[in-house]
């Protein structure tokens, strides 16, 4: 498929750079479009070629890039197609980010301190982009680092729909994996049918990065099937604090559902070792074969996606998806 949609004299046009091509292909087929094909790679030197192989003149441009792994590159190869886009004449240009980079740098802890989180939402603006469209940001404030409209999906009616049948819902807790998290948990609580809440109370050291320490469990869980909530699984350190805390307060078992899956290194081995019954995340980032092991399970959020750029490209509403 060329990665077209006609509508009138509306085109919508799906590209994506490299870095997760198996999600681009998924959301493309769940529209009925494809991904456009585009020409890209590197030079010796480490710049970025990238070329559109098909017009995108007054077209409606989607710029998928799901980033991990080396993410200066992947954003930089990201910002260079808006840019191609732009000088190709498209009519409208859409940042599709599923995971926005340096989202966790969202503030200042201490002085002299960037908040990166902003200045790629400037970045984006800079190149050429209209519009963001991103998956559970890691704070709901970065909507507004981007000067014009912003998509924020979120991946709960996905992963409620799947834990709602791997859990008993009368003997349920939902858990936060610390205090932070509490309004995410809640929410969870409400499509849950008023499982009660509870969280993990945890100490971190902002001047260290991936450090956390779980302390002890605030809320009623013993004998109970525990939902542990996050965003994101990075090291899965905290996670896996979290786990034994609550294995240790009487669990009867505990499922983790996050929307991002980083897995960096140890978070396999730690995640597999930990005694969680099943981690549950999206494929908002790319998760190969050598970060899998036995408890993980991994949805397909293209379906999400998909529609989301569908109601943009019409001029819908993203929000119905949710409500």
């Amino acid at each position: 498929m060329s990665g077209l949609v006609t509508t009138g004299e509306k085109n919508l046009v799906l590209v994506s750079g490299r870095a997760h091509m198996d999600l681009a292909h998924a959301v493309g087929e769940e529209i009925g479009c494809g991904v456009s094909p585009v020409t890209a790679y590197d030079f010796a030197s480490g710049e970025i070629y990238v070329r559109f192989n098909e017009s995108v003149r007054g077209a409606d441009v989607f710029v998928l890039q799901s980033i991990e792994g080396d993410i200066n590159k992947w954003i930089m190869e990201q910002l260079i197609m808006i840019d191609a886009a732009k000088r190709a004449s498209a009519k409208r240009i859409t940042v599709v980010a599923p995971f926005y980079p340096y989202s966790r740098q969202d503030k200042k802890h201490q002085g002299r301190e960037p908040i990166s989180a902003r200045l790629m939402a400037d970045l984006y603006r800079a190149a050429g982009a209209d519009r963001i469209m991103s998956v559970d940001l890691h704070a709901s404030q970065e909507q507004g680092f981007f000067d014009g409209p912003v998509d924020h999906l979120f991946a709960m009616p996905v992963l409620v729909d799947y834990v709602r049948g791997r859990v008993d819902l009368t003997n349920t807790a939902i858990v936060s994996p610390d205090a932070g998290r509490i309004r995410v948990a809640e929410k969870w609580s409400k499509k849950l049918g008023g499982a009660p809440l509870a969280f993990v109370h945890k100490t971190r050291d902002t001047t260290r990065p991936n450090v956390a320490v779980a302390n002890r469990v605030v809320g009623e869980v013993a004998g109970k099937e525990c939902v542990l909530v996050d965003d994101m699984i990075d090291t899965a350190g905290t996670i896996t604090e979290a786990i034994n805390v609550l294995n240790n307060a009487g669990a009867k078992k505990v499922i983790v559902v996050a929307t991002h899956g980083i897995l960096s290194d140890p978070a396999a081995k730690r995640l597999s070792e930990s005694g969680a019954a099943e981690v549950v995340v999206t494929d908002t980032l790319p998760i190969p074969v050598e970060k899998r092991f036995e408890q993980l399970t991994v949805l397909s959020i293209a379906p999400l996606l998909a529609r989301a750029i569908h109601e943009v490209f019409e001029d819908g509403s993203v929000t119905s998806l949710f409500n």
